[in-house]
């Protein structure tokens, strides 16, 4: 892993820091030279497994968006999740919804930092690592944190996303 010294972190990055200090999360937002925008790619510049990245995914439930965060080692059954969750039918939002929702680009999408709170699901698999790692704002930021600050950071709902 290698940070970024001596650099100012990005606007979107600052404003998920302050949302992490806000609520009196301890873990700093770090900027790497590599990219984290894959889960691949943030498990191999953070040196830890894939399953350990926490991916911020946005749908569309009803027309509403709503923020998936779920473990890198697996793909999200959206058939399966809004039944558990009691919603309707969750599609993929596109990357203009994803902005629009967020203020942040897919591959950079943070758990935080949003200008409005998203109805979130946090993904039971989460649960089973120490350590989590999650995007920041940018394609090339992070912070740390774990599966209950993520519950109680986001509001959300402890689910399976997958099958």
């Amino acid at each position: 892993m290698a940070p970024q010294e001596g650099t100012a972190l990005p606007a979107r990055s600052m404003e998920v820091a302050r949302a992490l200090a806000a609520a009196g999360i301890t873990g700093e937002v770090r900027e790497l030279t590599e990219s984290t925008r894959t889960a691949a790619e943030a498990a191999a510049a953070l040196g830890c497994e894939v399953g350990a990245i926490a991916n911020s995914l946005v749908f569309l439930s009803d027309d509403e968006p709503v923020l998936v965060l779920t473990s890198g080692r697996h793909k999200v059954d959206a058939t399966a999740l809004a039944a558990r969750w009691g919603r309707g039918k969750l599609r993929r939002a596109t990357p203009e919804q994803v902005r629009e929702a967020t203020g942040q680009a897919i591959g950079g999408v943070s758990p935080v930092g949003h200008p409005r709170p998203l109805p979130t699901v946090v993904d039971a698999a989460l649960t089973e690592y120490p350590r989590l790692w999650a995007a920041a704002g940018t394609p090339r930021t992070v912070f740390p944190t774990t599966a209950d600050e993520l519950l109680r950071l986001t509001g959300g709902t402890l689910l399976t996303v997958g099958p």
